[in-house]
């Protein structure tokens, strides 16, 4: 009787058990890409990058290129609370671009909290800019006694690394500085954010521990201004509120949680006319009201962004390469509201000066 020898059948039996096993792993990888495009898909942008988290992107054009300036979010460890504990961030790391859609580089650590003298705790975000053959990093921290100030650092690159002033700016307060530079060449600082940001605290630019919000049908906290100093480390005048008004010129009130200041103020200028755009905070919009100069008033116009997957919205809007575009960020990498990634998308302006709304999901 003719027979098959053993081995003969033990090796056609590991050739069909190795295909089975690449057919099933081949099987298992279309699935997972499908996965992570089905995924992507659902946002209008993708991150910018994905080796380190970020946040709060403010987004400033130097010498022809594109430099963002974000937040460096970390895992503290520390848990969610409304006051923002839990974004316990240590340093800040600077993007550049050379055009939109090409090469992203990190340039590392720019600025650390170790090498702030009167560092507490805290770096969050911060803004930048060029004057004096200078740049200038502006970032809110708390202080030793744990309430937040705004401090400068200066560097002859844009890219840092940043040394810090010994002192945080006199008269600064809360967070989000924003600085924006007019056609005349002067520089206005605008700033604040409630709740963590501490602004409730504030009262005729005098300290309350205690402060709070004002009742649901009293006006809201405003954002500040102060015109800057020529050296770009001090304010010129004392810190202004900026009022934001409701159709009826009646100032927006605390229980408009739609339409109220929350953090995040940023200004950009449009054919003559000035935006002042915002985030809302707990109900996720980021918003904007115009203004026929830098101090305001500004009427409430909409809705620039719809929220994003995350609780927190912060943002920027910049010229660049003859496009305006958006920058602000989600929680698509990680789905965790305090391991963030920053984004941009293309922002329209419409004939009659108002903005097109923009939703970061795709329907």
């Amino acid at each position: 009787m003719n027979k098959t020898p053993i081995f003969t059948k033990y090796k056609t039996g590991l050739i069909v058990l190795i295909i089975l096993i690449y057919a099933t792993a081949c099987t298992n990888t279309t699935k997972t890409n499908t996965g992570d495009k089905e995924k992507k898909s659902k946002y209008l942008s993708q991150p910018l990058v994905e080796h380190i988290y970020t946040a709060d992107p403010s987004a400033h054009v130097f010498n022809n290129k594109l430099y963002i300036y974000p937040s460096h979010d970390v895992e503290a460890g520390i848990p969610e609370n409304d006051f923002g504990d839990h974004f316990d961030m240590r340093d800040y790391h600077i993007l550049s671009m050379e055009k939109v859609g090409g090469k992203i580089t990190d340039h590392g650590v720019a600025l650390a909290v170790k090498d702030i003298p009167w560092a507490g705790r805290q770096l969050w975000a911060p803004d930048a800019a060029f004057a004096n053959g200078k740049y200038y990093l502006y970032f809110p921290l708390k202080d030793k006694n744990d309430v937040f100030k705004i401090g400068v650092a200066l560097s002859d690159s844009p890219t840092g690394p940043f040394t810090p002033q010994p002192k945080p700016i006199a008269g600064s307060y809360s967070m989000d500085p924003t600085i924006f530079k007019d056609n005349d060449g002067t520089f206005y600082m605008y700033f604040g954010g409630i709740w963590g940001g501490q602004l409730q605290r504030w009262n005729n630019n005098k300290y309350n521990a205690d402060g709070i919000e004002p009742a649901a049908d009293q006006p809201a906290v405003l954002p500040k201004i102060a015109r800057m100093n020529a050296d770009m480390l001090s304010f010129a005048e004392e810190v202004k509120e900026v009022q934001i008004l409701d159709e009826n010129g009646n100032l927006l009130l605390t229980g408009d949680n739609n339409r109220r200041f929350f953090e995040a103020a940023w200004m950009h200028k449009y054919k003559g006319k000035y935006y002042l755009s915002y985030s809302t905070g707990d109900t996720h919009f980021i918003c904007y009201a115009i203004g026929d100069n830098p101090y305001g008033p500004f009427k409430y116009e909409g809705v620039i962004l719809n929220p994003v997957e995350g609780w927190t919205n912060h943002h920027s809007i910049t010229q660049f390469q003859g496009k305006w575009f958006l920058f602000y960020h989600d929680t698509q990498l990680s789905g965790k509201t305090h391991l963030r990634n920053v984004k941009m998308t293309e922002l329209k302006h419409n004939s009659d000066g108002t903005i097109q709304t923009i939703n970061p999901m795709v329907e």
